[in-house]
């Protein structure tokens, strides 16, 4: 069975819940090896320490997301150091910059309420801050950018980094940038995300990131297959369609196609670069 890897997804987040006995059928169907879940605020890192005692399979990283920036509380940064210390094998994320959310998201999204956005230049310190403990603690970090990889980069140039160097999940940045991100230590996640029409660009990426800086996750409960990919399909939620974690093998084949590789060597080639940057 090949060794599959998902570098990115998030097991804890309610739209899984009921499915749980499900997605774990699946994944020992797809034999899952490991799986990079990620916490994004305060109230999740238990969560997900609690889910990884719970499952062998899970590796925890805990974090405060951009989009929860905003909402952390004054002794967020010590708790979060605290978490780290409890569990020596926990990364840092899923953390990152995201000028979206300040700037392009509609006000009256849903997604908003109960929200304090963050401007770009407080999630720039917040991620400053979760850097400089991946880097004293040499965990890799989880980073999320939606439309500030330019301002990513100079905080990535001025903080501190984990010298076994740290993610840049589903990248979606521009072509150019990817050397100046690879010399500083990063990782390069695939999703099935990108094979959108409308991802085009991003999706070309991944023709020619290197191959020992190439990982592949899922991103589940979000960013589910197409229908005519989708192998693990599981009951739309109130938010929509629902990714299956186990979707992951879609996501590994899709990009063996894309490098024109084999899925074996995709998968061994993987497993390589999954155990460099988080084990």
């Amino acid at each position: 069975m090949l060794p599959l890897y998902d570098a990115h997804q998030h097991f804890h987040f309610d739209p899984l819940t009921p499915h749980r006995a499900t997605i774990q059928a699946g994944l020992q169907a797809i034999g899952l090896r490991r799986a990079v879940v990620n916490a994004t605020n305060e109230e999740e890192w238990p969560v997900v320490a609690a889910l990884a005692r719970e499952h062998e399979w899970i590796l925890p990283s805990h974090g405060v997301h951009p989009w929860d920036c905003g909402n952390r509380t004054r002794d967020w940064l010590t708790k979060l150091r605290a978490t780290l210390i409890a569990d020596s094998g926990a990364g840092v994320g899923e953390i990152g910059l995201d000028r979206w959310i300040v700037d392009g998201i509609r006000p009256d999204d849903p997604r908003l309420a109960g929200l304090r956005v963050a401007p770009l230049d407080e999630q720039c310190e917040v991620f400053a801050a979760q850097l400089a403990l991946a880097a004293e603690f040499n965990r890799a970090a989880s980073i999320h950018c939606v439309q500030a990889f330019g301002a990513l980069l100079d905080v990535l140039k001025a903080a501190p980094r984990a010298s076994r160097g740290f993610l840049l999940h589903g990248y979606g940045g521009p072509a150019e940038m990817v050397k100046a991100f690879a010399d500083l230590g990063a990782y390069f996640s695939f999703n099935v995300e990108l094979l959108q029409p409308r991802m085009q660009a991003r999706l070309e990426n991944f023709r020619t990131i290197p191959v020992d800086r190439l990982l592949v996750e899922t991103d589940a409960p979000t960013k589910p297959p197409a229908a005519a990919h989708n192998r693990f399909p599981l009951p739309a939620g109130p938010a929509g369609e629902i990714n299956h974690p186990a979707n992951l093998i879609v996501a590994y084949e899709q990009l063996a196609a894309l490098r024109g590789i084999p899925l074996d060597t995709l998968a061994v080639q993987g497993e390589q670069n999954f155990r460099r940057l988080f084990l």
